[in-house]
């Protein structure tokens, strides 16, 4: 039974629900914004309110098109409003119980042929759709915020949602100008399944002391090109949101890559949950942020005189005589520098002061990995911080461990993705729109890996697997056959 959606409901009126009602209002929908306390309810009402004076400020909308928006909302204070809508949307907090309820009433209270979906975004669409007497017209409708402003909608299919659900709530998710992704009912769904994974792992490097905070922030916005570094961002989604998404994700997969680090359990039992409390992994105050300083505040080693080693050291000699320093050997240098993407440690048995040997990875064209060991010198790493610097670089310390810092991030993100599409969950195109429009990404994972080569992102997951024995960083079996085959991408198959 298909639905024309014409009237739709919008239960929880805070910032998301306020939200999503704005975006059905503007698509030309009717709206039912339902909150049963009264000071919710006129906070949603503000809220929708402010977000429409904002756009008409900027020349996004007319006044008569304001205007038209704010009357097609109606705000109700009592679930009953919603008995002839025809969707239903939940946008309550992210509280089982309290969802299988709310589900249970809207159930007794809405038509026969009302669809029900969830904003959830990681929490089972087949429990709350088991909540009802309707299971095959539940799904999930998980936008992003701020929903008039982002553009993907994940939509959640279950194993009992009727034929033609999920496609006729993608075909509205296109009306109101969104573009769907329709997944299954996995913990996390797409989004957050790579996201939180990926936020995770970045708050283990920073427990293990592979870099500072501020390093990693700044490896992942220049060396992988994100609107964000993963701290900023897990205060921005708030740490208690992030460590009960990596929960349900670990409960469901029981790989330690979810499992909430000890460091983020930390700062959730603090309070510390971001930028809505004002501390989370940075303090939000009103005074002007200030750059953190680095950890390291050596003694300075005047250099004159650099030996480069490794792949492209020919390349980089000449980079560095353009600047007026001279290259010499071992023996005569200030500093040795090894180019490579870790593993350098070894090569200190070959110069004869490896406190001066410190190596270093150059990761596009402005981001500058600069590995010390456990042999080198705190003076030395910094002044191979400076000369990077003198070569318009951005330099990031980190210790010599396999992947360094971008690499020992992107690459398990890139093989999660993998492994979901191995699994029949989402195609390519899906995970890669699913990235780049819910997350701000350059790229999706697959546009990742072609342009990095399967090869590189293979072989680099196996030395990290070597280095940490950790299940997750092994090679999906289909990355592995598809380099064994000679497939340079997943597109070019």
């Amino acid at each position: 039974m298909g639905t024309a959606y014409e009237t739709v409901g919008v239960v929880g009126l805070g910032t998301m629900g306020a939200g999503i009602a704005e975006v059905f209002a503007r698509a030309g929908l009717a709206v039912i914004g339902v909150e049963a306390d009264p000071d919710a309810l006129e906070r949603g009402r503000s809220h929708l309110s402010r977000s429409t004076e904002k756009a008409l400020r900027r020349g996004k909308l007319t006044e008569e098109e304001r205007a038209a928006i704010l009357g097609r909302v109606t705000f109700a204070g009592d679930l009953g409003a919603l008995r002839d809508a025809d969707l239903v949307v939940e946008a309550i907090p992210e509280i089982m119980e309290a969802k299988r309820a709310l589900f249970a009433e809207l159930d007794r209270i809405c038509g026969p042929g009302t669809v029900l979906a969830t904003n959830t975004s990681s929490l089972s669409v087949t429990a709350l759709a088991a909540a009802t007497t309707r299971p095959g017209r539940v799904v999930g409708m998980h936008f992003f915020n701020p929903a008039p402003v982002m553009r993907l909608v994940e939509v959640v299919r279950t194993v009992v949602t009727d034929p033609g659900v999920a496609e006729g709530v993608a075909g509205l998710a296109r009306r109101i100008g969104k573009t769907p992704v329709r997944v299954g009912d996995r913990a996390g769904f797409v989004v957050n399944r790579l996201l939180l994974g990926y936020l995770n792992r970045a708050v283990g490097l920073l427990e293990r002391g592979v870099a500072s905070q501020h390093d990693i922030e700044t490896a992942m916005r220049l060396g992988a090109g994100l609107p964000m570094g993963p701290f900023a961002l897990l205060d921005l989604i708030g740490l208690d949101t992030a460590y009960e998404i990596c929960e349900v994700l670990f409960q469901e997969n029981r790989d330690p890559s979810f499992a909430p680090s000890p460091l983020l359990r930390e700062l959730v039992a603090a309070g510390a949950l971001g930028r809505k409390t004002g501390r989370g992994f940075s303090a939000y105050t009103d005074e002007p942020s200030r750059p953190a300083p680095h950890a390291e505040t050596p003694g300075r080693l005047r250099v004159a005189s650099v030996c480069v080693l490794g792949d492209g050291a020919e390349e980089f000699r000449q980079r560095l005589a353009a600047i007026g320093f001279k290259c010499d050997d071992p023996d005569e240098s200030d500093v040795v520098i090894a180019l490579a993407d870790g593993a350098v440690a070894g090569l200190g048995e070959r110069v004869p002061r490896p406190e001066h040997l410190v190596g270093l990875h150059l990761v596009g064209d402005r981001l500058a990995e600069v590995v010390r060991t456990v042999r080198t010198a705190p003076e030395a790493a910094e002044a191979v911080r400076g000369l990077m610097r003198v070569l318009g670089l951005t330099p990031v310390t980190c210790a010599d461990r396999s992947g360094l810092v971008v690499s020992a991030l992107l690459y398990p993100y890139l093989n999660d993705a993998v492994r979901l599409y191995d699994g029949g969950y989402a195609t390519m195109d899906e995970i890669d729109d699913a990235m780049r429009l819910g997350c701000g990404y350059p790229a999706g994972p697959f546009e990742t890996l072609d342009t990095l080569g399967l090869a590189t992102v293979r072989d680099g997951l196996r030395a990290q697997y070597d280095e940490y024995r950790e299940p997750f960083l092994a090679p999906s079996p289909l990355l592995d056959r598809l380099v064994t085959a000679g497939v340079p991408g997943f597109r070019a198959r």
